[in-house]
């Protein structure tokens, strides 16, 4: 974890560019403190120290302190009594520092942010290790290791997987996270629920089917899954649709923050070759997450069972992705149905062993095959 990390740095640098105040937030021991930590000439404040919490206690005064153009870091800020208050006034007041926060969660629906903050800061979900950096910033390790370990640091440079880890990560997660943000007394049917939607990561919700096997109930399978959605367990996808009574319209597909918690909730401690297409899908996933706003982001799906992985909106064009491992096994069948639909938009498919990116052409469609670190969708997107 020492190696600087400059897909991340250079995207906070260019969020500053935008607004003063900078939201960080993932999932705890993803990394956001290290990160946090690999910037320069910056003020470190641990949000969890006394210290902090009476350095801040008149925060107007605190940050009148600071020298003009400042680097400010206020880690796990949701310490503070009223964070929104502070950063609230480093937007406003002192827009010469440049503020860098980090959270669990974003900013919304969460009891102790009293204002989200909407205009004021510029948010970057720190995902787990991106496929692109496990060469090039964490060493040597295969796709079968980072699918299996996940990407969290700590798990990912482990040399075996210790599922004691996966296991007392989430009994925090719900002592810190969710108990303290959310409220949320029942631990037993939270956890379930939880559990259910690792082993079911990257299909589509029921929840009807959940309610019946966590043994809560439907209203309250709906919160639960907005509060992890809010605390980056699970993120939501929804599909995309034109108007068509034969696409799917309303069941968003749910993903699990990391591969190596899907494959602990699966009880796979090694993989088959049948497992690496779903594990690979989510690290497509955490890279079109890094480049694109999630408003961007949906899947696609008819009721013929014909589906597009991925389909990144811009402007007046949709783009599709397929995920695979092997290149090869590429079948046009559902891109061409989706184009005949939604012509406006480029093809692509994501595979790890693409070293040098080519193109093939189905029925006058075209599609370029590449490796998330060589796709040129993801071009001037950082």
């Amino acid at each position: 974890m020492s190696k600087r990390r400059p897909f991340w740095l250079n995207k906070i640098e260019a969020a500053w560019e935008k607004r003063s105040v900078v939201w960080l937030s993932g999932v705890r021991r993803v990394g956001k403190t290290t990160l946090a930590k690999m910037i320069q000439n910056a003020l470190y404040l641990n949000c969890d120290l006394p210290s902090t919490l009476q350095a801040l206690a008149h925060p107007e005064s605190f940050l009148a302190s600071l020298p003009e153009g400042a680097i400010v870091i206020f880690d796990e800020v949701h310490r503070l009594a009223d964070p929104s208050l502070v950063l609230k006034i480093a937007a406003d007041e002192f827009p010469h520092l440049r503020v860098l926060a980090t959270g669990s969660s974003t900013l919304a629906a969460t009891k102790k942010f009293r204002d989200s903050l909407a205009g004021r800061k510029y948010e970057i979900y720190l995902s787990p290790i991106l496929w692109q950096e496990c060469q090039s910033v964490f060493g040597n390790r295969n796709l079968e290791h980072r699918l299996l370990h996940g990407g969290l640091p700590e798990a990912f440079l482990s040399d075996q997987k210790d599922p004691n880890f996966y296991s007392e990560w989430i009994d925090s997660f719900y002592a810190r996270d969710i108990q303290e943000l959310f409220s949320i007394r029942n631990r037993v049917g939270f956890l379930q629920l939880l559990q259910l939607l690792l082993r079911q990561s990257g299909g589509m919700l029921d929840y009807s089917n959940l309610a019946k096997h966590s043994g809560i109930s439907r209203p309250t399978v709906h919160a639960h899954i907005e509060a992890l959605s809010i605390a980056h367990a699970v993120f939501l996808l929804p599909p995309f649709f034109g108007g068509s009574r034969r696409e799917i319209t309303h069941r968003p597909k749910c993903y699990g923050f990391d591969t190596g918690f899907v494959t602990f909730a699966k009880g796979w401690e090694k993989l088959r070759e049948e497992d690496f297409g779903l594990l690979w899908e989510h690290l497509v996933l955490d890279t079109l997450r890094a480049y694109f706003h999630p408003s961007k982001l949906y899947y696609w799906r008819n009721k013929s069972g014909n589906e597009i992985d991925f389909v990144v909106r811009n402007q007046q064009s949709v783009h599709a992705i397929e995920c695979k491992i092997n290149p090869d096994e590429f079948d046009p069948k559902a891109l061409i149905v989706f184009r005949q639909a939604y012509p406006q938009g480029d093809n692509f498919v994501l595979s790890p062993y693409v070293p040098v990116p080519f193109s093939r052409v189905y029925n006058d469609i075209k599609v370029e095959f590449c490796s998330p670190e060589n796709c040129r969708l993801f071009d001037g997107n950082a």
